[in-house]
């Protein structure tokens, strides 16, 4: 892909109205005129998923869950454990990523890996509870995303582990978390809101409340064509406590 195809995504991104009666239609909205170079751009714009995923226990025979996952290129992070896997689910309300994600799974050979349209914060697998849940830069675009962390941690099995890579702000007092200053707290909410994504101060301290910490990084990264200020990401790991 080149500098055309990031000034499609850049104007979905920055321009292009965000239209749709629910968050359902939302999503597919947005996604639908990029879903083929979605994978491209955001390998440059979404940091700390690899890392984040290699870290993360692959059970043999378990079953794990992508909540938010698009068009399922985060498990190509873990291409050579998958086949291990029991079960894995790439759950998107998008369906023109999920599109893109069944092809990905069908030349990848994965049989035992699905994508399946339906809302994070209610889906359950049929096959009951499992053993890994990631989301990866999905919790800040659902809307009701605590009601998304309750539910991961009901389809959880003890001592299963939740993985978490997304942007964020600090609270304006962030206790032992990394303090952002003003224009960091204030431009970037203002900055993504518009794409119907939102940063928040809030993401770290509840899932700190509702799992136990295994491994925890804040950093900042560069955003494409747009220099000198760095964007807020954190990468949590953590474990369902029995």
């Amino acid at each position: 892909m080149g500098f055309f195809s990031d000034l499609k995504i850049l104007y979905h991104l920055a321009l292009r109205p965000v239209r749709g009666k629910d968050h359902a239609d939302r999503m597919e909205n947005f996604y639908s005129g990029q879903a083929e170079a979605y994978d491209d751009f955001r390998k440059r714009l979404l940091h700390g998923r690899e890392e984040l995923y290699r870290k993360i226990e692959v059970p043999e025979g378990g079953v794990w869950v992508d909540l938010g996952g698009g068009t399922g290129s985060n498990l190509e992070f873990i291409a050579d454990r998958v086949p291990r896997l029991g079960r894995a689910y790439v759950v998107d309300l998008a369906s023109s990523l999920l599109k893109v994600a069944s092809n990905r799974f069908e030349q990848a050979g994965w049989e035992h890996v699905s994508a399946v349209e339906a809302d994070a914060t209610t889906w359950q697998p049929a096959d009951g509870p499992v053993d890994v849940v990631t989301f990866s830069y999905s919790l800040t675009m659902i809307p009701d995303w605590f009601a998304a962390i309750e539910n991961a941690a009901r389809m959880l099995k003890p001592g299963g582990q939740i993985g978490v890579v997304d942007f964020y702000v600090s609270r304006k007092h962030a206790s032992d978390l990394k303090q952002h200053g003003w224009f960091t707290r204030t431009f970037w909410p203002t900055w993504f809101a518009s794409d119907n994504v939102f940063p928040s101060p809030d993401h770290l301290p509840f899932l700190q409340r509702h799992f136990q910490t295994q491994w925890l990084n804040e950093s900042r990264a560069k955003v494409p064509y747009i220099p000198w200020i760095r964007m807020p990401y954190y990468q949590f790991l953590g474990r369902k406590v029995s």
